[in-house]
């Protein structure tokens, strides 16, 4: 089974593309559009594809009740409230993904909830990204499916057996599917980042695949693609000292465009194999310059018997290949030969 055709905004995604890379903000505006906005600006000059974000409507899709997992913040009594201190308005979205086109940028947003995928569908989302939590939520992925769009799964907290429905239920729904490898761990350490997963993704599912990484750190990413990723999201922060419940798993924009570079430069080493035989060739003079050549180690005279000692190893490497030592010394001098002299066979009887 091949999957030809996902594509966001002109942006194919799969075998002999460039890897389509997301920067997830997430809520690292902490509820701030100023600096959401600052967030557009400082990703465009990455050179990532993409700038995302998480749409959250705590009346739609959290109670008041809602306890945080790891209380991280001073001035949120509970994650309902944090959620209503993340909410922006039907036109401050609209102004986001505005000022992300202008520069260049895919504008993508997680729907936590059927309101916040309506709004995004208002606001023309070009594909639709579904969170670790939410793969069982047929529902919602009903509604983000129907629209046609990319559906992105991650695949985070899902037997084979969840995701096996959801790709199925996408394609049903008559949607293009990518499926993101994902470890829910904030930060996820080396062991359990699954980068062998991703083969076994593309390989059940022919569709794209990618990493949702979470170490905080480029490295995962730049093995990602060297593996085959098609798509790769991970979180961003503009420091590490920044607040939020993301920050330990996340890279500051210094870092992700120095990834972005490397994922690129990776990618064209990739692109152009390199034929052993024919690179050596082209290499001939160079091998000159560095190889060395038996040459006399001091004064010869005519007619010496050359010994070991008679004879060193120096650069350049155009005359008698060091490897042919063994052969020179035992055999007669023709004429006298100076020291440093890169022997010849004309120089022997």
């Amino acid at each position: 089974m091949t999957d030809h055709d996902v594509a966001i905004n002109g942006h194919l995604l799969g075998h002999g593309h460039p890897c389509f890379i997301v920067a997830e903000v997430a809520q690292a505006h902490d509820g701030s559009l100023g600096t959401a906005h600052a967030y557009i600006d400082a990703v465009a000059k990455t050179g990532a594809n993409a700038i995302k974000f998480q749409t959250h409507i705590a009346a739609a899709e959290s109670t008041p009740g809602e306890l945080f997992r790891v209380k991280f913040s001073r001035q949120d009594a509970t994650r309902y409230d944090y959620w209503q201190r993340m909410e922006f308005t039907e036109e401050q979205w609209r102004g986001l993904i505005e000022h992300a086109q202008e520069r260049g940028l895919v504008f993508l947003s997680t729907p936590f909830s059927f309101a916040a995928v309506d709004l995004l569908e208002r606001i023309d989302m070009p594909a639709w990204k579904v969170g670790s939590g939410e793969v069982n939520n047929f529902p919602m992925i009903e509604r983000m499916a129907r629209t046609g769009k990319p559906v992105l799964l991650s695949s985070g907290m899902s037997p084979w057996a969840d995701l096996d429905a959801a790709v199925t239920y996408v394609r049903q729904c008559g949607a293009p599917v990518a499926v993101f490898q994902c470890t829910t761990s904030y930060p996820c350490p080396p062991e359990k980042l699954g980068l062998n997963v991703m083969a076994e993704i593309r390989e059940r599912y022919g569709c794209p695949v990618g990493l949702s990484d979470h170490s905080g750190n480029i490295y995962a990413g730049l093995a990602a693609v060297t593996l085959g990723a098609n798509l790769l999201e991970l979180h961003i922060v503009f420091s590490r000292e920044c607040f939020g419940p993301d920050t330990s798993a996340s890279v500051t924009t210094t870092e992700l465009k120095q990834l972005v570079e490397g994922i690129r430069f990776v990618e064209t080493a990739l692109t152009y194999p390199v034929d052993k035989e024919a690179m050596a060739a082209e290499l001939t003079e160079l091998r000159q310059v560095f190889g060395k050549s038996v040459v006399a180690a001091v004064e010869l005279p005519i007619g010496h018997q050359l010994k070991e000692t008679d004879v060193a190893l120096k650069k350049p490497g155009i005359g008698i290949p060091a490897a042919r030592l063994s052969e020179v010394v035992g055999r007669k001098l023709a004429r006298a030969v100076a020291a440093n002299t890169l022997l010849s066979e004309d120089d022997f009887a």
